[in-house]
């Protein structure tokens, strides 16, 4: 039968694929629409099944703040290749969800959400199909908090939320110096209580060696290595470590510019690789 030319773009407008794959859907479909998204849908799902086991370490990383700025999101939309990673299209798609995200708290919840009359999981299945890449989504994280900000560092690469636990008429630019801190130093945990045990237990062991290389006494070992993993807690935590901006105050004196009683509550980094 004649498939007409509207009628592929028509196809190619909603799902992305290509002129020639529409095309052959249609005809397979026998012009019927919703019967050629369904096979579009298949060669994706065949794609997928191919390319289960390849890596997807490449991608877009987006954080998104809702519009009253009490809650964010971050996502990174994970592909193959850096190639497809810089495709207008592919970091339309990440915003896409991201944005959707900022309405779910779990993963599973965000897959099952409706996005343009399909779900998110299917459309990333048809995404997979028209890229011939593993496409998926990598990291999901959410914060609330009365006020949170968020950066995304340039190329897409590490995306960061933060909760800040008032505001003030600099919050959004403090928020925001607090993600891009994060996104730079990477902290293990936002302040000394969310270390968890065992990696202090790593710290200390690793201290104690060190001094016993230098030819310290037993006895002294674990006084000083009390010392040493508080020095740990500066450089590894967030509201500890030196503000990036100014290495005279820590990122908690920063954020105290807006109150004195305003702390960082929560922070959610997401990165590739």
């Amino acid at each position: 039968m004649k498939i007409t030319a509207a009628e592929v773009n028509k196809l190619r407008k909603a799902t992305g694929a290509g002129m020639m794959d529409c095309k052959k859907a249609l005809v397979e479909a026998e012009g019927d629409f919703d019967k050629a998204i369904e096979i579009l849908r298949k060669k994706g799902q065949k794609v997928a099944a191919k390319r289960a086991d390849r890596e997807s370490s490449e991608g877009a990383t987006i954080a998104k703040v809702s519009a009253d700025h009490k809650k964010g999101a971050a996502i990174s939309l994970n592909c193959e290749t850096d190639f497809v990673a810089k495709n207008e299209d592919f970091i339309k798609l990440a915003n896409d969800f991201a944005e959707l995200a900022l309405n779910f708290n779990s993963l599973e919840e965000l897959l099952a959400a409706d996005y343009n009359g399909i779900t998110v999981a299917d459309k990333l299945t048809e995404q997979t199909g028209v890229i011939g890449e593993k496409i998926e989504i990598g990291s999901f994280k959410t914060i609330e908090a009365p006020f949170v900000g968020s950066y995304i560092h340039a190329g897409n690469k590490i995306a960061v939320i933060t909760g800040l636990s008032g505001s003030g008429e600099n919050a959004e630019e403090i928020a925001k110096d607090v993600a891009m801190q994060a996104a730079a130093m990477n902290p293990v945990a936002l302040d000394e209580s969310g270390v968890d045990q065992e990696t202090i237990d790593k710290e200390i062991e690793i201290a104690k060696e060190q001094l016993r290389q230098e030819g310290k006494p037993e006895a002294m070992l674990d006084n000083i290595a009390k010392g040493k993993i508080n020095r740990f807690f500066k450089d590894n935590t967030l509201v500890n470590q030196l503000f990036i901006k100014d290495n005279k105050i820590t990122v908690a004196q920063h954020v105290q510019t807006l109150g004195n009683d305003v702390k960082v509550t929560a922070f959610a980094r997401v990165a590739l690789g």
